[in-house]
């Protein structure tokens, strides 16, 4: 082979590799790394950055108490050893409870400090009244800690708490999860500048991608796991991956 020829192959090789990695979608670490640690302790929270996680998402609850804790179930049952609705509790009571694996169930706060601006959070609003807090605390870090907005994400199904949110805070990005058709969501997200739209994997199609895409947002795809579910949604052109294991996207 000619030398010209040569190096024009390999200069189409590195483009093209170029243009895959930009076209790289987000890793997204689901409740952290849950795949490897119980979910949305700060144990997961520390995997998933260790696994090279872009971005991490975990959920929120407000408790009786006043304070945002970082939790997925209405109730703590399946993973700690008591009983009772976590919005019931109040912060003294809720430190007594053990989650598997020895964990504490942490605060926001105790989130963000683990995080410290390596990578980005998807907060998911999980309980109801949780968007005033919230937007209050994510505000002191933005302001106090020097957290820039865009390491924010605020998501939820409760869109009116979405709706809040925006009331609350015009700047912050705001992602809409939906089950169920992905384009349901085209006009609540266009109602709050929304930056991305975050469907269940299973209901991605080529043509819904393509409307999410023309309408300007972003897809974040939950919760895949399978390796050749990974490469199904990249084929889909995604623009960032929820995961269990941060790794396997990696």
């Amino acid at each position: 082979m000619k030398t010209s020829s040569l190096v024009g192959t390999l200069f189409l090789l590195l483009l093209i590799l170029s243009c895959d990695n930009m076209n790289k979608p987000l890793v997204i670490g689901h409740r952290g790394a849950m795949g490897h640690e119980t979910e949305n302790t700060l144990a997961s929270i520390q995997k998933a950055i260790d696994l090279g996680a872009d971005m991490i998402e975990i959920d929120v609850f407000k408790i009786k108490s006043g304070e945002t804790v970082v939790f997925h179930d209405k109730d703590v049952e399946r993973l700690t050893d008591s009983v009772g609705k976590i919005e019931d509790y109040n912060f003294e009571d809720l430190q007594k409870l053990t989650l598997v694996g020895n964990h504490k169930i942490p605060t926001l706060q105790e989130v963000l400090n683990v995080i410290d601006k390596k990578v980005q959070l998807n907060i998911e609003l999980k309980g109801s009244n949780t968007a005033d807090r919230v937007n209050f605390i994510i505000n002191y870090y933005i302001k106090e800690k020097g957290w820039p907005i865009d390491k924010f994400l605020i998501s939820s199904f409760r869109w009116d708490e979405l709706q809040a949110m925006r009331k609350l805070n015009n700047k912050v990005p705001i992602a809409i999860l939906i089950s169920g058709d992905p384009l349901e969501a085209l006009d609540i997200a266009n109602e709050l500048g929304a930056v991305a739209i975050n469907p269940y994997f299973e209901d991605l199609t080529l043509e819904n991608v393509h409307e999410m895409k023309k309408a300007g947002f972003k897809i974040y795809p939950w919760t895949v796991n399978e390796p050749e579910e990974i490469e199904a949604v990249e084929r889909l052109g995604v623009d960032g991956i929820i995961t269990n294991f941060p790794e396997r996207i990696n």
